[in-house]
């Protein structure tokens, strides 16, 4: 192979924007990645039958929509076609009823009955300036380039959902729909800063929809990895690098691995006190998830869940919170909350005609080993009876799968580390550029970088970023 002026290892969405962004600064770049093919989090497969596209990992994707990098590449339909449908998020409750995240603020407060002034004043001043407060939502820590903006979503952010929900809303339907999408967060309800993830994740509700790609999340890592190789960019597969060592005098890698993988491929050539703070890195629930190949719709009691490829399914506030405070306890609730998507029925390309698809997951202990598939489909049996006859085959993955699948999900915590006020900023380490090490010339791109997790590419960018400005001045 010919010489490259960088490596990056890895080729999740974040290792393919930093390679991108280092080839559109005109570096020769070379992505290096473990598994057959590329692609990470943005994988599709037949992972049950013949003729089913299954989203392996990532299945919805809010970010990618709003993410400024991937604004910047300015991709057409094309070269990927995000589908978004009619409502972004349902949530079902046991009355019939389903509470609907729609584009519009106020088709959404017109849902929330009593609730709906509240909502416009909480959401409005945020949808209006949703661009602009992404991009300085989606960085590391620094001055924001719209203070009045990040200042009063950081009054708001900065603190629990449950805390948020309680003080503002009084109904049941608007707590439900907002602490559905802030068990995103993979935090307990009552810990801060959750109620930041479910003010983001409502945001771009609004501002850019909950689209997925068409085709199955693998059309996103088709994306950028032509967009790569008409840079000249190209990608190694097969190949799992265990030390800098075996990548010659390259004088530039980004890797995106997580902080233990680091340690390892850096091996002694990292200061062993940074190994150590590497090593104190702390990780969050795990997933345990179910793909089903399905002889029809899933039959909702309310119909109108057929609007939303996402549906949250958990009922209220309070049993979401219990739900998630429990598995943040190390426990398995007999209820959990289920994150479900139902791609086909806005995408043919996902199933044989006449049949259909899910994906649906709920969180459990780190590293847990119990099977969630009976707690799952009863959960979501109790709002669709008749679901499980619905049912073709079925694929499962469990924590210690995701780990085997991607060495970055420790666990099987899909967001490489747990986002809490500890490591929203800081992480992997507190330093005052976090991707850089201590080592000139490697850096990390990984989620356990800020932003964090979600499939957006700016841990890749603003690595990469780094990368440019500290190498150019050496």
């Amino acid at each position: 192979m010919t010489a490259r002026d960088a490596i990056v290892i890895g080729s999740g969405p974040n290792g393919l924007a930093a390679a991108i962004t280092l080839a559109r600064a005109g570096r020769s770049v070379r992505v290096i990645e473990a598994a057959s093919t590329p692609g990470g989090g943005a994988r599709s497969a037949a992972l049950t039958l013949p003729g089913f596209v299954h989203d392996v990992c990532s299945a919805i994707h809010p970010v990618v929509a709003g993410s400024p990098f991937f604004r910047s590449l300015g991709l057409d339909r094309s070269e990927l076609d995000l589908v978004q449908p009619p409502s972004p998020v349902a949530h079902p409750l046991d009355d019939g009823t389903v509470v609907l995240l729609e584009r519009s603020v106020e088709d959404t407060a017109v849902g929330l009955g009593p609730d709906a002034d509240a909502y416009r004043r909480l959401l409005v001043p945020l949808v209006r300036h949703w661009g602009a407060l992404v991009e300085d939502l989606l960085a590391p820590l620094r001055v924001p380039r719209h203070p009045m903006l990040a200042g009063r979503f950081g009054w708001l952010g900065l603190r629990s959902l449950t805390g948020l929900v309680r003080a503002r809303f009084r109904g049941e339907r608007a707590r439900a729909l907002l602490a559905g999408i802030g068990a995103h967060s993979v935090l307990p309800l009552d810990e801060i800063p959750s109620a930041a993830v479910t003010l983001v994740l409502t945001v771009l509700g609004h501002g850019c929809g909950w689209p997925f790609p068409r085709g199955g999340a693998g059309r996103i890592t088709e994306a950028l990895a032509a967009r790569l190789a008409s840079l000249d960019g190209e990608i190694v597969t097969g190949h799992r690098v265990e030390s800098l060592d075996e990548l010659g005098g390259v004088r530039l890698v980004v890797a995106d691995v997580g902080p233990r993988d680091l340690a390892r491929i850096g091996g002694a050539r990292l200061p062993a006190g940074y190994r150590r703070r590497l090593g104190r890195y702390r990780y969050g629930p795990g997933v345990f998830k179910l793909d089903w190949a399905l002889d029809g719709p899933i039959p909702w009691k309310a119909v109108e869940c057929a609007r939303a490829a996402t549906v949250h399914v958990g009922g209220t506030l309070e049993e979401i919170a219990a739900a998630e405070a429990a598995v943040s306890r190390g426990e398995h609730p007999d209820q959990p909350f289920v994150l479900l998507a139902q791609p086909s029925l806005f995408d043919a390309s996902r199933a044989p005609a006449g049949r259909h698809t899910g994906w649906a997951y709920c969180h459990v202990p780190n590293g847990s080993g119990l099977d969630m598939t009976d707690r799952i489909e009863a959960q979501i049996e109790r709002f669709a009876p008749g679901f499980r006859s619905r049912i073709v085959a079925r694929h499962v993955m469990g924590p210690a799968d995701y780990e085997r699948y991607d060495a970055n999900y420790v666990g099987g915590d899909i967001n490489g580390g747990r986002q809490d006020l500890g490591q929203l900023f800081t992480r992997p380490v507190a330093r005052l550029v976090p991707y850089a090490t201590p080592l000139d010339g490697l850096y990390l791109c990984s989620a356990s970088t800020p932003p964090g997790g979600g499939v957006h590419g700016m841990c890749g960018y603003w690595a990469a970023r780094a990368a440019l400005r500290r190498e150019g001045r050496r």
